[in-house]
């Protein structure tokens, strides 16, 4: 692993209560003369950038003059990537173990794999649910009930042994996933219309388009304390994320889709108006 690049990226925005912990773990387990960490700061204004620079000045810290999304910043940071794997990682992850060369053995053992996402845990250990079914009104219907399963705690050791091994998957979601850095910039990256929310299903939606799987492998894990960043401005989020809907549903879905998406929000938020008058 010693000669093998692999370009850590990592968004943070006001991520202060979090960021220190996650490149702890990185230097502490992974094999540094392998990695370069690459953090791109989105205009945090917590103090985070600063202390990153303080403690961590391995870290190729890029400072952003906005807030432009988790894409558009990840895109940021693969420019400057000299590896030949890119890790994305959330602010808000911790590794535990030396989880490069099982994730880049996944990667190249097989043919055509062209993500692959580890298994995510919660902080007290539990399984987290990472994966999604492709993005369309029974994709998400069939994600929404894995979630509501999930959210009952007595549900999640059986949905645990359903992903207890290496399966091919639609979606894996963006807080631990690796590729090969020329194939995302084959795909272009990102696309920066998503300022946050359906980033990583477009991603692997288009990664799928050209033939390449999405591997969920178990084999690895990352800790994921989950929605640190978005916490810090619920509302807008809410509304970034029917954007994003919206957007992936003009340009990956068929126009009924689309007609009855569009009818289910303008009835929820009719619904919502008559509830709040």
């Amino acid at each position: 692993m010693s000669q093998l690049q692999v370009s850590i990226i990592i968004v943070n925005y006001n991520g202060l209560g979090v960021i220190v912990d996650c490149l702890t773990s990185i230097f502490c387990h992974l094999s540094t003369p392998a990695i370069e960490v690459i953090v791109v700061d989105n205009d945090s204004q917590d103090g985070s950038p600063e202390l990153i620079a303080q403690k961590f000045p391995q870290v190729n810290l890029l400072r952003q003059s906005k807030n432009g999304g988790f894409g558009t910043a990840n895109n940021v940071g693969a420019r400057q990537a000299r590896g030949e794997y890119l890790l994305l990682l959330n602010s808000d992850t911790l590794v535990t173990a030396d989880i490069l060369p099982t994730l880049v053995a996944k990667l190249t053992s097989e043919a055509h794999v062209g993500i692959v996402g580890p298994r995510l845990l919660n902080p007290d250990g539990s399984f987290q649910l990472s994966i999604a079914h492709e993005i369309g009104l029974w994709g998400e219907w069939r994600t929404l009930q894995q979630v509501k399963q999930y959210r009952i705690p007595a549900n999640r050791p059986a949905l645990a042994a359903q992903y207890d091994r290496d399966q091919v998957v639609d979606i894996v979601v963006g807080a631990a996933l690796m590729m090969r850095r020329s194939l995302f910039e084959q795909v272009g990256g990102f696309d920066e219309t998503f300022f946050m929310y359906f980033e990583e299903s477009d991603l692997c939606q288009r990664v799928r388009a050209l033939g390449y799987k999405i591997l969920y492998t178990p084999a690895v894990t990352v800790i994921h304390i989950g929605g640190y960043s978005v916490a810090q401005a619920a509302g807008p989020m809410a509304v970034a994320y029917r954007r994003s809907q919206r957007y992936y549903y003009r340009k990956h879905r068929p126009r009924w889709e689309q007609w009855i998406l569009h009818g289910y929000l303008a009835f929820k938020t009719w619904r919502q108006a008559r509830q709040h008058s």
